[in-house]
Order: C-alpha cells, then sequence, then structure tokens
C-alpha cells in the first residue's frame, strides 16, 4: 500500500506522509551493527537514504541491502571532503553514527581522529550542504575531563554539534544489544565456559539498551521538533551489574548457574598492558576503564517520555535471539 503524502507549509514545503515527515537523510556508519538497524527503521519509514560507505565496498552493501529500495549507496571518506559534498547534496539530515570502540594507532585510527576530525568534516559538508537536521551518535559517559579517551573524545564532538548551528539531536546510548550484537554474543561464549571470568567484584552498572530502541529514537528525532537542542542519555528501563548480567545471559541460553571466577584488577592490568595491541584479545585498557566506572544513566525517563519506543527489558531482549 502506498503512504498518503501531504505537503504542509512551514515557512519552508515540508513534505510528511502517514509515517512522518519525509526527509532525505545522509546516514554514516549504515553498515554496522546500529546502522543497520536505523537504515531499516528509515527505509520503513518512507525516508530516503544515502549511505556513505568506503570505496570499493558499494556491492557489497548492495548485496546486504537488497530489500532496502528507498537506500542507496554513496562512496565516500570522513576524510575526504569533496566525497562527503558529493554524497550529501540535496539531503535534508543527517544521521551521524560513525565510531570506534578501540583504536589502531599505527593505522591512524584513534579517538581524536574517528570521533572528533571525522565529525568536523561531516558537519562542514553538512553547513554547505544546507542540512536543517543533526542527529549524532555519542555514549553515555561523555564529559568534560573524562577518565578515558573514548568519552573525552565523544565529548569534543559534541562540543561541535551544538557550536555547529546546525538544529541537532544527541543520544549518548549505554551498551547496544540486539541480534548480531558482539557485547551480549561475546559474553555468551564465556558463559558457556565452565566458569566465567569476571574483572573485580563485578558489581558495576551498566544499563543495556534494544537495538530497536536505538533505531526507533533516532529515526523519531529526525521530526520531534522538541528533541532540537537536547543530548538524551540513552539506556534501558533499569541499571544491570554486571554479575547480573551474567546470569541473565545464563538465563537466557539455559544455564541453571553462571560459575564466575573473580580476577583482582592487580592480576587484569598487566596482562591487558600486554595483550592489548593484538586485535584478537578482547579487552583494552580504555575499556577496563569503562566498564570498572560503570555505564547507568542518571536520567531514564526523559527519553521515554518524549520519544515512542518499548521500554525493553535486558532479559526480555536477549531472550528472543540468544540459545
Amino acid at each position: 500500500m502506498e503512504q498518503a503524502v501531504y505537503l504542509v507549509y512551514n515557512g519552508t514545503w515540508e513534505f510528511f506522509t502517514l509515517g512522518g515527515i519525509w526527509m532525505k537523510v545522509f546516514l554514516t556508519g549504515g553498515t554496522g551493527f546500529v546502522g543497520k538497524g536505523i537504515l531499516a527503521k528509515l527505509a520503513e519509514d518512507g525516508h530516503e537514504v544515502v549511505c556513505l560507505v568506503r570505496p570499493g565496498s558499494e556491492e557489497k552493501w548492495r548485496k546486504q541491502n537488497q530489500a532496502s529500495e528507498n537506500a542507496r549507496v554513496a562512496a565516500g571518506d570522513l576524510f575526504d571532503p569533496d566525497s562527503l559534498s558529493r554524497a550529501m547534496a540535496g539531503c535534508d539530515a543527517v544521521i551521524h553514527l560513525v565510531g570506534i570502540i578501540r583504536e589502531q594507532k599505527q593505522k591512524g585510527i584513534t579517538f581524536p581522529r574517528i570521533h572528533v576530525e571525522g565529525t568536523r568534516n561531516v558537519l562542514q559538508a553538512a553547513k554547505k550542504a544546507g542540512i536543517r537536521r543533526f542527529v549524532h551518535m555519542s555514549a553515555l559517559g561523555a564529559r568534560a575531563n573524562a577518565v578515558s579517551g573514548y568519552h573525552q573524545s565523544k565529548y569534543e564532538a559534541e562540543q561541535l554539534v551544538k557550536g555547529s548551528g546546525i538544529p541537532y539531536v544527541i543520544f549518548r546510548p549505554s551498551v547496544i544489544f540486539g541480534p548480531g550484537d558482539e557485547f551480549v554474543n561475546m559474553l555468551a561464549d564465556l558463559v558457556r565456559m565452565p566458569v566465567t571470568p569476571v574483572i573485580g567484584d563485578g558489581s558495576y552498572l551498566l544499563q543495556p539498551v534494544a537495538s530497536q530502541t536505538v533505531a526507533d529514537v533516532f529515526v523519531q528525532a529526525l521530526s520531534r521538533e522538541s528533541a532540537v537542542g537536547r543530548i538524551f542519555e540513552t539506556g534501558g528501563p533499569e541499571p544491570v551489574s554486571y554479575g547480573a548480567i551474567l546470569d541473565a545471559i545464563g538465563e537466557a541460553i539455559g544455564k541453571r548457574k553462571v560459575r564466575k571466577m573473580h580476577i583482582p584488577l592487580g592480576l587484569m592490568k598487566p596482562v591487558i598492558n600486554l595483550m592489548e595491541g593484538f586485535s584478537f584479545f578482547p579487552i583494552t585498557n580504555t575499556q577496563l576503564t569503562m566498564l570498572l566506572e560503570g555505564n547507568a544513566c542518571s536520567d531514564t525517563e526523559s527519553l521515554y517520555d518524549l520519544f515512542d519506543t518499548e521500554k525493553v527489558p535486558f532479559l526480555q531482549g536477549i531472550t528472543a535471539y540468544l540459545r
């Protein structure tokens, strides 16, 4: 069934469909775990999407997104201003998701370069293109003088967005879970072991949020005027300790008891110092710092008060895809 389309004059003509304001959206990070969910939601709501992918990856993207009739791929790079300008031409809004959780300094892949310089380049192209809404992926814990370089770089990127002059909405997600995620599936592999290693006492809090919730709020932010100029902490219904997360995963996969082996921090740090340079090693010092300081929302309700999305409890959400 075709959606009804209306023209409404609000200073400029805007297209409205039954699903909301119709827009042409420029999407970065559309090939990642979170990006795929947001791309699907954009297409479902009738938006036209231009996805930025690295040159040479166009055909791979097309095979992965054959069902997305409203989406097309644009070859480009965060550090190629001309490619950004070409791809963004004619777009109404930007959803900027690109980020890294692990640096590869020998390849020039660092938090400041990707999060700060990359965001600056996208914003500059957005201003030239006359973009009217910029929806930005930050991270819960981003703040001035943050302990981790990851959170510090995310905060600096936020300042660029806020100072750009483009109407913006910023989201700060906690850990995101859903089909195909890395975090829960990696922990599930550990829980399936006879004994599951836990760094420290496991009492540090996280507030895992469903990928569908993230997709809902990012897409709704394109047309939710009351969200403009605001930063939203983006978490699930309640904080959960790391130990309780392991127990929930055990329940989801049918393991009656998760036997935990607590490893003192003093023993882990030398190992991480030695091994974090290897990509197969599952944790870096930056990730350890962020894990131990916790990642829970100070404001749980603002997100759910403003956006129409389900509160998905962690156990309920992971049971739908873990076996």
